[in-house]
């Protein structure tokens, strides 16, 4: 299994909004092959600090997705959001391969 994290901070006030969009994001990525799980995880301490987590049965899976034109044309999309401040928020992205459970 492969896990991926894009991690992200955005103004405490605007959490709550980044949620909503996640809640109703189009899920695409759902439908790519190999991908397992979605879930956006948000700081205990720091309301601000938001992870998207994927879950992926292997990192050519994972890979794959990053390659298609969906993968682009969602981001893409993301650089048009209105709230330019939200707009311009860059993930710190780490990958893990599991490796016990």
């Amino acid at each position: 299994m492969y896990i991926v994290h894009s991690t992200f901070k955005v103004p405490e006030e605007k959490a709550a909004e980044v949620i909503e969009i996640y809640k109703n994001r189009s899920r695409r990525v759902d439908k790519a092959e190999g991908f397992i799980d979605f879930r956006l995880l948000q700081n205990a301490k720091r309301k601000g600090e938001l992870t998207v987590q994927l879950e992926w049965h292997s990192k050519e899976h994972y890979l794959t997705w990053v390659r298609s034109q969906e993968f682009k044309e969602i981001h893409e999309l993301e650089k048009k959001y209105p709230d330019q401040e939200l707009a311009s928020v860059i993930p710190e992205v780490h990958q893990y391969e599991v490796v016990a459970t």
